[in-house]
């Protein structure tokens, strides 16, 4: 059995980027908006997980699950439990509260429902019950918003907590680099779930603000003013949040510098564009191993393409 069960939620316009993530986290897709896995990631650290049940107990009979919390001689202060709705479970509100009840009677402590200590939880799932430890994501990612440096047309949040997930493939160690990092999106997103990040750009006053965006929330990370042909370190992995034309002054000519000498110092790169660059990736080398793309909104009149490549 898995450890542990993680439930997902996402706006239908970056569906495809949280099926993408979940590829690179777990290892597999979530269905349902849930997934099973052995693997422990911190719900904070995405911005589609929306909470993490680290499984003590479960059974396809609720009495048997009972008995198996009753034998764990759970014993905690200020505990707290909830009950989890996920798909296809219609257990009637009235028949969830009593089974809370059920499991309370079987925990010794005192509850404390508004500050616990710690928050169990109980769902039903394809007629299995699960009982364990609820993990929340804390969201506290959100205060990246109101950074004091913006650019108007920077990736938003969303995005960025996936793209550090899609190149680091869930492994903190993974040096990464953000090849134009703008004023920081994406290094505050890294930074604040723990992965190690650098970031470069040819222009020295959005290099200036990426410093003052992790200086404001306490982050330690490099910002090199240079141009990417400049960089001579080796990346385990690279994302390049390219310069649209709409707004700046990037050629075909400067992205296709962007890509390739980015291509020299890492084996893998994810790559956002809002054009198809499947010939330029080709052309440095790489093989296009996954892609998908993100809306800005429901319509869908704009779209950022999500590459992911790695090295032949």
């Amino acid at each position: 059995m898995n450890k542990y069960l993680y439930s997902f939620n996402c706006d239908s316009t970056e569906r495809e980027l949280c099926t993408l993530e979940s590829r690179y986290i777990f290892n597999k897709e979530e269905k349902n908006k849930l997934l099973f896995s052995d693997i422990k990631v911190d719900p904070s650290s995405s911005a589609f997980i929306k909470n993490r049940l680290d499984i003590i107990s479960y059974s396809e009979d609720y009495p048997t699950l009972l008995n198996e919390i009753e034998k764990e001689y759970i014993r905690v202060e200020g505990f707290k439990i909830e009950y989890l709705v996920v798909y296809g479970d219609a257990t009637e509100y009235t028949d969830r509260l009593n089974k809370l009840r059920d499991i309370g009677y079987r925990i010794e402590g005192v509850h404390d429902y508004y500050n616990p200590t710690i928050t169990y939880a109980l769902c039903c799932y394809e007629d299995i019950w699960y009982f364990g430890v609820s993990v929340k994501n804390n969201i506290a990612w959100h205060k990246h918003k109101q950074k004091p440096c913006s650019f108007s047309n920077s990736i938003g949040v969303n995005v960025a907590k996936a793209l550090v997930n899609i190149a680091a493939k869930a492994n903190k160690e993974k040096m990464i680099l953000d090849a134009c990092c703008g004023v920081g999106t994406i290094m505050l997103e890294a930074c604040f779930a723990g992965n190690n990040i650098e970031g470069c750009d040819i222009n020295g006053k959005t290099c200036k603000n990426a410093r003052k965006n992790l200086s404001h929330f306490n982050y330690t990370a490099n910002v090199y003013h240079s141009d990417i042909k400049d960089i001579s370190k080796r990346y385990e992995a690279a994302i390049i949040d390219l310069p649209y034309n709409l707004f700046t002054n990037a050629t075909d000519t400067d992205i296709l510098h962007i890509i390739e000498s980015t291509a020299e110092i890492t084996d893998r790169l994810v790559i956002v564009s809002t054009s198809d660059i499947t010939k330029v990736i080709s052309s440095t080398g790489f093989r296009i191993s996954d892609h998908c793309s993100v809306s800005k909104n429901r319509k869908g009149n704009f779209a950022r393409k999500i590459w992911v490549c790695e090295k032949n």
